[in-house]
């Protein structure tokens, strides 16, 4: 399962996001998006983390880490609607 999770994020280019359930889906775990957090907890160097968002687009890291993580996002070009990413604009497609 995590190395589902994992190469599929992977997958998410530079400028996209993707929400934790529809990783999970994609992967074929359906209403698991726990356990995609779960595996980016524990994932390692070149995982693109900072694409996975939860749901409506939302930051769900607290602190300096959701910080890190909109600032990673923005650099790519992903634009923000007040605190969510504008998922219609930057959303991947599996």
């Amino acid at each position: 399962m995590l190395q589902e999770i994992r190469a599929l994020i992977c997958k998410i280019p530079r400028g996209k996001v993707a929400t934790y359930g529809q990783v999970a889906e994609a992967a074929g775990f359906p209403g698991r998006a726990r356990q995609v957090a779960w595996a980016l907890h524990r994932c390692g160097p070149g995982v693109p983390w900072h694409r996975v968002l939860g749901a409506g687009g939302r930051i769900r890291l607290p602190g300096q880490q959701g910080l890190e993580q909109r600032l990673r996002l923005e650099s790519e070009g992903v634009g923000f609607r007040g605190s969510a990413a504008h998922l219609k604009v930057h959303q991947h497609r599996f």
